[in-house]
């Protein structure tokens, strides 16, 4: 184990993630994390995530378009695209599948500390019940046969969130219905005025 990465989420870069999820419950859906190594060299700093899709999943110019946009607007704050973020259609399904690994693997050939969340619904609906500080995802990385393989003995231990009351904020934002007003990529192709960095999300 020694000398594998340990992955930092910041509040808003994992509740959106997880908002986007619910916005399209019968649908897949994906996005982009984005941030940085740390100083301490083995922390990846995931300090915010975009949201890609809920239709146009597995169509590759729209994947690429996006990528470049992202990239694009990042790479002036200093951060990059370092792992990607996959929901099942199913409730039930806890498997990672070859759509989501082949868009992992894409990103692996850029940053070589990449990791794929997946989000965990047996997790996320316990939620209300508990006082779980976990987050409500997997988390996979690349070994060195190149597979993409469930980190840790629970996938939990490689992965924490910044802010310890991140689940509570979720909940809240559950409640409320926040997950309406989430914008993805798929909005914004269809209308070029939805802003896909989801500017007023938490104001």
């Amino acid at each position: 184990m020694g000398g594998e990465s340990r992955f930092d989420i910041s509040q808003n870069a994992y509740v959106k993630l997880v908002l986007h999820a619910l916005k399209h419950k019968s649908s897949p859906v994906n996005g982009v994390l984005l941030g940085r190594v740390s100083p301490q060299k083995d922390v990846v700093e995931i300090t915010d995530s975009v949201p890609l899709f809920h239709s146009h999943i597995g169509l590759l110019p729209q994947l690429e378009i996006s990528l470049i946009l992202i990239e694009e607007h990042y790479a002036t704050k200093g951060v990059n695209i370092v792992g990607y973020f996959h929901a099942n259609e199913r409730f039930d399904d806890y498997e990672l599948g070859s759509m989501a690994k082949n868009i992992g693997d894409h990103i692996y050939r850029y940053f070589p500390q990449a990791a794929v969340l997946l989000l965990d619904n047996k997790k996320l609906e316990a939620l209300p019940k508990g006082k779980d500080r976990s987050p409500v995802m997997q988390i996979y990385t690349r070994d060195a046969s190149r597979i993409w393989k469930l980190a840790g003995s629970e996938g939990s231990s490689q992965l924490t969130i910044k802010e310890p009351s991140a689940n509570v904020v979720l909940l809240d934002y559950i409640s409320t219905e926040k997950w309406k007003d989430i914008v993805d990529f798929d909005d914004h192709l269809d209308d070029i005025s939805k802003d896909w960095l989801n500017p007023e999300l938490f104001k």
